[in-house]
């Protein structure tokens, strides 16, 4: 059952909110004499107040605006944004929509209009004065709706914003080093409505031997998100692996494939093993950016913690990772693994070119021991692989990633030469976090492997030396457990 969890999506300025809406109060606009513009709220709890506006100009969507201002402290119970050079005249119109941030939500309220009519003074009191200031002297949006990187809106302070190189998925601008996703598991994966729990068959090209199912081995407790592995026989009772199973109700893959129906036959049996997954691929997609991840992996064998971007689009095919993954941080759970801590791109399903490009960084001891930071830089020039700040792998594609790729007859190579050199990571990818068992590629053939990945009998002949490995997923430690996702711009 899942524990209490706080979904943090900390959305871009001019991002829209994906989670449940809140009332987000009224803003209260003031011209001050003899000049000055004054926006405020009262408090409700907040941990940040956002204003955009534009004077005599409608906004354009959801952009920034002529002023465009992050507002972090409340003072006497109000969250107010102050631009003390605005002159303002009776008539003038501001545009304007706000922001708020409550107990790691953001709500917005849009579509605002206010006229000046009158002024006050500092103290909010009422002043009879006539004046008319001359045409356009007033503050004016030099972008009219765009946002150049040399001339872009005000953050907070007084500090520029540099837009940044990064895109993500909703509307609005990005500024570098800004935080765009944020979550920090503390309360119910439900409550934010940001992640998909997947329900499906995974398949091709790895084909795990477990189904994603989000039963009792999918949680958020103590201000994390755990994910274990339980056999299918312990829901379904004894044998099930012979049986069929149709998750059609509630399948988040293709239905009316097998990714969603599958039956038993001769040595094709079940899944099984039930794990989960979880990806933001619905809601929140970005290119290029930071990606911190403070995670602790599982101990067990042929355990697989997946923890990686993945493609939203699948521009350059579907096939055998032909769009790429991102591995953010890969330790899987045999001992001659576990201290192996293995990332970076994926785009090609079997070897040799599919670890052609993983970076490896052997540690003292287990990465299952304790927590650590996992981070990947995806730029538009390269990749970089850190762990506890401490960077261990640099990938960069040179002319192109298809210069090499196609010298190992990978097939997916000539399409990358529709996109930029980066390409296949060039588009929009979405995290992914879930834990697969066994299957092909992960390991190699060898004496303690009891399958062939080549062998129709691959997953059975697994099943058949559970009496090997079961033994060594320890409740306690077989799980894969993530504190936060953090994604900043570049």
């Amino acid at each position: 059952m899942l524990g209490s969890k706080i979904i943090s999506v900390v959305l871009l300025l001019g991002l829209e909110t994906v989670l449940c809406r809140v009332d987000v109060p009224p803003a209260k606009l003031e011209a001050i004499y003899p000049k000055g513009l004054r926006v405020s709220i009262p408090d409700n709890g907040f941990s940040l107040f956002a204003f955009h506006g534009k004077l005599n100009e409608e906004m354009d969507g959801l952009e920034a605006g002529f002023w465009s201002r992050d507002i972090t402290k409340v003072k006497d119970g109000r969250w107010t944004f102050r631009d003390r050079n605005a002159e303002l005249k009776i008539g003038d119109k501001v545009y304007f929509w706000t922001y708020v941030i409550k107990d790691g939500l953001g709500y917005r309220q849009d579509n605002g209009e206010w006229t000046v009519t009158g002024y006050v003074d500092e103290q909010g009191n009422p002043v009879d004065a006539t004046r008319s200031p001359a045409p356009n002297s007033g503050p004016q949006n030099p972008n009219s709706g765009s946002i150049p990187s040399s001339t872009a809106p005000t953050l907070s302070g007084n500090l520029p914003c540099e837009v940044s190189l990064s895109k993500v998925s909703v509307p609005g601008f990005v500024c570098k080093g800004q935080l765009i996703f944020e979550d920090n598991f503390n309360g119910p994966l439900s409550k934010g409505k940001i992640w998909t729990e997947e329900i499906l068959f995974p398949g091709e090209p790895d084909y795990p031997f477990n189904v994603y199912l989000n039963d009792r081995n999918l949680r958020v407790r103590d201000g994390k998100l755990m994910i274990k592995p339980v056999t299918l026989e312990s829901k379904f009772g004894e044998d099930y692996i012979r049986q069929s199973l149709d998750l059609t109700t509630r399948c988040t893959g293709a239905v009316g494939t097998q990714e969603c129906v599958q039956e038993a036959s001769g040595p094709f049996i079940l899944r099984p093993i039930i794990t989960a997954k979880v990806t933001t691929r619905n809601k929140f997609s970005f290119k290029y950016g930071r990606v911190e991840v403070r995670a602790k992996m599982p101990v067990g064998d042929w355990l697989v913690p997946i923890i990686q971007l993945e493609p939203l689009a699948q521009v350059y095919g579907v096939k055998n990772y032909a769009s790429g993954i991102l591995r953010i941080a890969c330790a899987k759970g045999n001992p001659e693994y576990s201290r192996k801590l293995v990332g970076g791109p994926i785009m090609c399903g079997n070897e040799p070119y599919r670890s052609t490009h993983l970076k490896e960084k052997v540690g003292y001891e287990q990465w299952a021991k304790d927590f650590h930071n996992y981070t990947l830089e995806w730029r538009p020039d390269g990749i970089s692989l850190l762990v506890d700040g401490e960077k261990y792998g640099e990938v960069t594609p040179g002319a192109g990633f298809f210069e090499d790729a196609k010298k190992h007859d990978v097939a997916a190579a000539s399409q990358w030469l529709k996109g930029t050199a980066m390409a296949p990571f060039d588009e929009m990818f979405y995290i992914s976090i879930g834990l697969n068992v066994g299957g092909l590629n992960e390991f190699p053939d060898g004496d303690s492997k009891p399958w062939y990945d080549k062998s129709s009998k691959a997953m059975l002949r697994f099943w058949e030396a559970r009496e090997q490995w079961f033994g060594t997923w320890f409740p306690d430690t077989n799980q894969l457990q993530v504190e936060y996702v953090k994604v900043y711009a570049l």
